[in-house]
């Protein structure tokens, strides 16, 4: 790994205005095919630590959430790499091509449906050869245009089962969104032909309706419009499953002179899955809306109740849902509607039924925290999580320092 890392550094240093056409092309044919191979790397490592549960030794459940959490990959990408790399353990032709760098992760990915448990029981009752599919469709995937290899791989599939049931429209369905560092989103969906009829059917009635003289948006602009005006109708109309006792609804924290103020305020308000956005804004969102007043106390947290009840009341699991924001344990953050108010100190032990002896914690975990994991909330307002044995549970940048080692 260490050689790896210095050939990067040397690369990192060329000046590549200095180099002509093709030398740029060469030098990108290269890069890629470098890629290949430690994507390949990369799978196959995930792949035995996927086969041996290794991410529960920091308190996770599965490789996707580790991927997600502790390497900052998205949904997709951290599913994507476990599923290809669970393919690979039987496509042997198609793991030596990638190991060497001749075929890409994309296309990897694109013949991993043929190693499902379904197709291969399909195949070998047909008496179809794994092994045989494997190196023909390596075969095709070097050489060939990624179109090509998804056509040639949705055209086995459909081989496999010509007169079987009609697929699961679900089972293709996907839809990933990437939050950036300003609040906005963007995303990425897949729908079978039905699923995108109704959507497209959905939007176009919004889009038409909404449309009037002098409007200058573009199509892609009224589509945007058209999804978030369906959302809002939904929210208002009352009938989205509750979740946790509560209606869904969008919520915003702002200071209440922000709230007064008449001016724009950029900044000084945040919404319930993490975007900031301006005092403007949230006044806008609060003209239709209910705002519910929680008072803060000098140190900025909202004010703690007694312990005069069992059950976490409304108020606090309000008010702890504002500061957590999802679950606290390290290298979680499943959403607030996912979570327990756990004590800290324990009821019967004398802990009080108040913020300061609170923290959101989702099933898995508080779970976890009940078997010997322990969470603590630090006077910065930061939580640290700890394993049985005392060493805490670190992510992101903090792992950087360990030292890379590779097989012998």
């Amino acid at each position: 790994m260490g050689g790896v890392v210095a050939r990067l550094l040397v690369l990192a240093d060329d000046d590549l205005h200095a180099l002509g056409d093709r030398a740029l092309l060469d030098r990108t044919a290269e890069l890629v095919r470098e890629r290949n191979r430690i994507d390949a790397e990369l799978t196959r490592t995930i792949r035995v630590a996927d086969a041996r549960q290794a991410c529960e030794h920091d308190g996770l459940k599965t490789m996707p959430s580790w991927l997600r959490n502790h390497s900052r990959l998205s949904a997709a990408a951290a599913a994507e790499l476990v599923r290809s790399g669970r393919a690979l353990a039987h496509l042997p032709v198609l793991a030596a091509a990638f190991a060497a760098g001749d075929v890409t992760a994309d296309q990897v990915a694109a013949i991993a449906p043929i190693a499902r448990d379904a197709h291969r029981v399909a195949a070998a009752e047909q008496g179809v050869d794994l092994a045989e599919v494997d190196a023909a469709l390596t075969a095709i995937a070097v050489p060939q245009p990624h179109r090509v290899l998804g056509q040639a791989v949705d055209r086995y599939l459909a081989m496999l089962d010509p007169d079987g049931p009609e697929p699961d429209p679900t089972e293709g369905r996907r839809l990933a969104i990437i939050k950036h560092a300003d609040g906005s989103i963007t995303g990425r969906f897949d729908l079978d032909a039905v699923g995108g009829e109704k959507l497209q059917t959905a939007l176009e009635s919004v889009v038409q309706v909404g449309r009037c003289a002098g409007d200058e948006r573009t199509r892609t602009q009224q589509s945007a419009d058209a999804l978030v005006q369906l959302c809002d109708n939904q929210l208002a109309a009352g009938t989205l499953p509750i979740l946790r006792g509560h209606k869904p609804q969008v919520i915003v924290k702002i200071a209440v002179e922000d709230l007064a103020d008449p001016a724009t305020g950029p900044g000084a308000a945040g919404t319930g899955f993490g975007a900031t956005i301006s005092a403007a804004r949230a006044r806008w969102l609060a003209c239709d809306g209910a705002v519910t007043r929680i008072v803060m106390g000098p140190d900025g947290m909202p004010l703690d109740y007694g312990r005069t009840l069992r059950l976490v009341p409304p108020h606090v699991r309000r008010a702890a849902e504002v500061r957590d924001a999802g679950c606290v344990f390290a290298g979680c953050g499943a959403p607030t509607f996912w979570c327990d108010v756990h004590h800290l100190l324990e009821w019967i032990n004398g802990g009080e039924t108040n913020l300061e002896n609170s923290a959101l914690l989702c099933e898995r975990h508080h779970t976890k925290v009940h078997h010997g994991f322990r969470v603590e909330r630090q006077p910065d307002g930061r939580w640290r999580t700890w394993r049985p044995d005392g060493t805490e549970i670190l992510t992101g940048p903090q792992r950087t320092g360990a030292p890379l080692t590779t097989a012998a």
